[in-house]
């Protein structure tokens, strides 16, 4: 069957309405990014306060988030691509605001871990929906920049993450941060309420008629969109793994406090991801206009992070282990719009909220559930066999991860390219 338009009609939002809907999209996302990576910042304190183990934190950075958030995405992303996605996006951004303050007042390693749990659930259909919002009102030749755009709220908020979380816990406590921000959720959802306007009715076609989990199966086991997973799920273990320990990782071992991490690691984290972010989105736009290769430039930037890193974890200096990190957020952040750009493309009309969740499931099931906690269970090894910086080596988890990241998406970009040569007016 042909494919046709998603949508009743087309009213592209234009103009101010179209800068309006993409920065409270930007805030948004970059509201939930802060809330899920406080507990990074956060960790040290958390753990002093209730006399955590590096395994507990990994399993509360880690396993506790990305089980919720792995079981909900698919429902809610169906929800949003037949149904209302802004509906799905305000829902889901009071409850993980309202579970973040909660998480505030925990007592206990198992209270603060339900909580996560919590933030989890509302995040899980805050990328789909957001996705969805964009494939119905940005007009298709911009929404390689717009997907851009709205993933520039992951470095803009693990910037102001770091920076105010960790200057916060080092003033008024980890508790304090917590709760501060959930409440900023709240405002976020009434300035939504007023900008974000109802999307119209999808048209019964092939894309939304087909029954929801065969059609999730069909895109999952297509040659490209394979490939994408993969280098998903690798990318999962890495970045997890990264950010869960990266603080701590620069505490322990150069002697910084959560305050001068939070602004120089925060700091560079967010000018690096904004300048990988609006480069991947408009390199992806240039790409699918012509015949070339969507995912070839940002493997290409993923094989030479890894080594970095890895030289990081062993630096003398702190200063040098962050300066041969930044190679590897930029790498991280130009990934994003591209491969969620290249997962629409292949899934075609009406399935970018599906085809956003099933990249979602890969990075974020594995990886996040099994990375942090195995970095937290190498680092209390070797730290009960006496040898120094415990966590560098557990992090050596993460150039592994980037360069398998890598291999996947040249394959991944390979099949892609073949499959628009051979079939010009796919989607693919």
């Amino acid at each position: 069957m042909t494919q046709q338009s998603s949508t009743a009609s087309t009213p592209y939002a234009q103009g101010w309405r179209l800068a309006a809907l993409l920065a409270v999209l930007l805030l948004i996302n970059a509201l939930s990014q802060i809330d899920r990576i406080l507990p990074y910042i956060l960790a040290e304190a958390i753990k002093t306060d209730l006399n955590l183990s590096d395994t507990q934190i990994g399993l509360m950075t880690g396993a506790a988030f990305a089980v919720c958030y792995t079981l909900l995405s698919l429902p809610l992303a169906r929800a949003a691509d037949r149904g209302s996605p802004r509906m799905v996006l305000l829902v889901c951004l009071v409850v993980w605001s309202a579970m973040t303050s909660l998480g505030g007042l925990a007592s206990s390693f198992l209270v603060l871990a339900l909580t996560r749990f919590g933030v989890a659930v509302g995040e899980a259909g805050a990328m789909p929906s957001g996705h969805a919002l964009i494939g119905r009102l940005v007009p298709p030749e911009r929404r390689g920049l717009a997907i851009g755009l709205f993933s520039m709220g992951i470095p803009l908020g693990t910037m102001v993450g770091f920076a105010a979380g960790g200057a916060i816990a080092d003033t008024l406590g980890w508790r304090a941060a917590l709760i501060g921000f959930g409440a900023l959720g709240g405002l976020a959802a009434l300035l939504a309420l007023l900008i974000i306007p109802q999307t119209p009715a999808l048209l019964r076609n092939e894309a939304n008629t087909q029954p929801f989990l065969a059609a999730a199966f069909r895109l999952a086991t297509s040659p490209g969109f394979r490939w994408l997973m993969l280098a998903s799920l690798a990318l999962g273990l890495g970045t997890a793994s990264f950010y869960a320990f990266s603080a701590p990782f620069l505490i322990r071992t150069h002697g910084y406090t959560a305050g001068q991490v939070g602004l120089a690691f925060g700091l560079l984290q967010g000018l690096m991801g904004i300048a990988g972010t609006l480069l991947g989105g408009r390199a992806f736009d240039k790409a699918r206009a012509g015949a070339g290769h969507v995912l070839r430039i940002p493997a290409i930037g993923l094989l030479i992070a890894a080594p970095t890193l890895a030289a990081g974890l062993f630096a003398p200096q702190g200063w040098m282990s962050i300066a041969l990190f930044v190679p590897g957020m930029f790498a991280f952040a130009f990934l994003l719009p591209a491969a969620f750009s290249a997962a629409h493309l292949v899934a075609g009309p009406g399935r970018q909220a599906l085809a956003s969740s099933l990249v979602m499931i890969a990075s974020g099931l594995l990886g996040p559930a099994t990375g942090p906690l195995l970095v937290g269970m190498i680092s209390d090894a070797v730290a009960e066999a006496g040898v120094a910086n415990s966590l560098g080596y557990g992090l050596l988890i993460v150039p592994v991860g980037v360069a398998l990241t890598g291999l996947a998406c040249l394959v991944a970009d390979r099949r892609i390219a073949e499959r628009r040569r051979d079939d010009p007016a796919s989607p693919n």
